[in-house]
């Protein structure tokens, strides 16, 4: 059970971030409106939200996820894949030592984003992207089986519309994933039961399993039926600003 998240609001420049989408630049008041619907439907799954400063400095820090990756048994601080993002470890690290006495780190010339980590209960899933490389992944790798996990790479490059491992990929508990199709074939699934994400609802696999209700992208219908139908219970979100920047609902949190 999830019992806290750490959440950062958009900065007044988050539409200078970086984006691979071609939706147009993203409202900013309409952004600070659905993070905080966001941060709402975390308190409604029971959780405390921890709210950090906004961070003019990087337009991106809004995505707190791809800073770290958090496991029950230890954390591992990342190394960002985009050189402007950097910086935006420092803080988080510093947020996380109040409840983590110790973290590890990924160190150059490993990059890894945390938006390309997967955990499917005590399996691990690591997307090798345009941010994430071969030489964080091992790190990370070998991190998590210090922890007595198990993982397996995905090479996500090339892969239209997606990037990273979880735009396409996430865990709904009892070895269930929500995959989008052109991932749906992949041996590393052998073991999961899949629910396909429908053809043109391909944003929808970011979706995030919080205790026991599912977040997801409103505008979706297709595959929160899916959901409902496999007993659910969802809270549909407003996220047409985070999307324009390739941001999805797992980004917009660290939750433990």
């Amino acid at each position: 059970m999830f019992t806290k998240a750490i959440v950062r609001p958009p900065a007044p420049n988050f539409s200078k971030g970086l984006t691979t989408a071609d939706l147009g630049a993203p409202n900013y008041e309409r952004a600070r409106a659905q993070h905080e619907a966001y941060c709402a439907a975390l308190e409604h799954c029971g959780l405390i939200v921890v709210g950090l400063e906004t961070d003019p400095a990087y337009p991106d820090s809004t995505f707190v996820e791809d800073t770290a990756v958090l496991t029950p048994r230890g954390v591992i601080l990342t190394q960002p894949g985009a050189p402007s993002r950097a910086g935006e470890v420092a803080s988080i690290r510093d947020a996380l030592s109040e409840f983590y006495p110790s973290m590890s780190a990924i160190e150059r010339p490993g990059t890894l984003d945390g938006g390309d980590i997967c955990a499917a209960g005590e399996h691990f899933f690591i997307g090798i992207s345009e941010r994430t490389n071969e030489a964080g992944g091992r790190q990370l790798a070998e991190m998590l089986a210090s922890f007595n996990y198990t993982s397996s790479f995905m090479d996500i490059r090339g892969i239209d519309g997606i990037l990273h491992l979880k735009s396409g990929l996430a865990y709904l508990g009892d070895r269930r994933l929500a995959v989008i199709d052109a991932m749906a074939g992949r041996k590393e699934f052998a073991d999961f039961d899949l629910v396909r994400v429908n053809v043109g609802e391909e944003y929808a696999a970011n979706c995030v399993l919080v205790n026991d209700r599912v977040l997801v992208a409103s505008g979706y219908p297709g595959f929160e039926t899916k959901l409902r139908e496999l007993g659910c219970q969802t809270i549909a979100l407003d996220m047409t600003e985070f999307q324009k920047m390739d941001g999805g609902l797992s980004c917009l949190s660290l939750r433990f």
